[in-house]
């Protein structure tokens, strides 16, 4: 954590640096960061709330929020692992900690992530949707989901270099979780025996965290919070525990 304070300016770097190539060769730039979940959540809009017509109230707020959730998530930790091969010509060259790398593509996430807060909060208005106290709960749950990105992306990472198959199993893994986790449909829609596998998978309880200012105004229960922050917590400290136990083996690799 130390190393990380000290190489904060290099972190900045980095962050500024991915978000300018993310959207370098883009005509819009970050627009797309606001229009990609709209427009996604236009399609299930239609799709979820008028064909299957789930009885959720503004459902394009409940769809929406699931959606820029899982887009920061997904795209931060395929981000992460993608991180130390594409810096392998700088980490090798110049003596910083490798955590910089991983740290910086979730930072640049939760900067992401943040744009697209706007035409969430523009779409809660246009569709009266009530917008009370509680939504300033918003960037505590962001920190959590940060900090919970960051502990797989760690974890990740350093397989990603290891293994070259990670990133394509970790593909299929994600598109797996995304219809396990309740993002764009109620839990109580899925038959009883099946709601074990939503209810064990630990993004939900993040997730929930993260929605429950947004969609039903109000601060998560404090027992929704302990769950979250305890899978936070272990999530970090595995994911730091394993980058630090593989960090020495990762120049060997590249």
């Amino acid at each position: 954590m130390l190393q990380l304070v000290r190489h904060r300016d290099l972190v900045a770097t980095l962050v500024a640096r991915d978000l300018k190539v993310r959207y370098r060769r883009s005509a819009i730039g970050f627009l797309w960061t606001m229009l990609q979940p709209l427009l996604t959540m236009l399609v299930l809009t239609v799709v979820f709330g008028s064909i299957f017509r789930f009885d959720l109230p503004n459902y394009a707020v409940y769809a929406l929020a699931g959606i820029m959730f899982w887009n920061f998530f997904s795209q931060s930790v395929t981000a992460s692992m993608n991180s130390l091969r594409s810096n392998a010509a700088l980490f090798t060259k110049v003596p910083v900690p490798k955590e910089v790398f991983p740290v910086a593509t979730v930072v640049a996430g939760i900067v992401n992530l943040s744009l697209a807060l706007v035409p969430l909060l523009l779409i809660l208005v246009v569709t009266g949707h009530p917008i009370r106290p509680a939504i300033l709960f918003v960037p505590v749950a962001v920190v959590l989901a940060g900090l919970f990105t960051l502990g797989a992306g760690l974890l990740l990472s350093p397989l990603a270099v290891m293994f070259h198959d990670t990133i394509e199993m970790v593909g299929v893994l994600l598109t797996t979780l995304m219809y396990l986790t309740p993002l764009f449909y109620p839990m109580d829609i899925l038959p009883e025996r099946f709601r074990w596998m939503v209810r064990f998978n630990p993004i939900r309880s993040v997730l929930e965290v993260f929605r429950d200012p947004i969609y039903h105004g109000k601060i998560p229960p404090l027992s929704h919070l302990a769950v979250a922050l305890t899978i936070t917590v272990g999530a970090l400290a595995t994911g730091a525990f394993a980058f630090r136990r593989t960090s020495d083996r990762i120049p060997f690799y590249l």
